[in-house]
C-alpha cells in the first residue's frame, strides 16, 4: 500500500471519528451541559481532516506539475 492510500485510509476512519463526537457531542448537550472534554473533542479529528483533505485535495494539481 502506498502513502496515497494510506492518506485515503487514515482520510476515511477520521471521518469516522469525527462523526461519532459530534453524535456523542449532541447527545451531551441534550442531557444537560456537557464537560469540556466532550465539547472540544471533535476539535482533533476535524483538524486531522483538514490536513489529509488539503493533501488530497493537492495530489493533481502536484502530479500535473511534475509531469511537466
Amino acid at each position: 500500500m502506498n502513502w496515497n492510500n494510506w492518506v485515503r485510509q487514515i482520510h476515511r476512519w477520521l471521518s469516522i471519528a469525527f462523526t461519532a463526537t459530534v453524535i456523542a457531542n449532541f447527545v451531551t448537550m441534550g442531557l444537560g451541559e456537557p464537560p469540556t472534554l466532550v465539547v472540544y473533542s471533535p476539535l482533533l479529528p476535524l483538524f486531522l481532516l483538514l490536513f489529509t483533505g488539503l493533501y488530497m485535495f493537492v495530489l493533481p494539481y502536484a502530479a500535473k506539475w511534475r509531469s511537466g
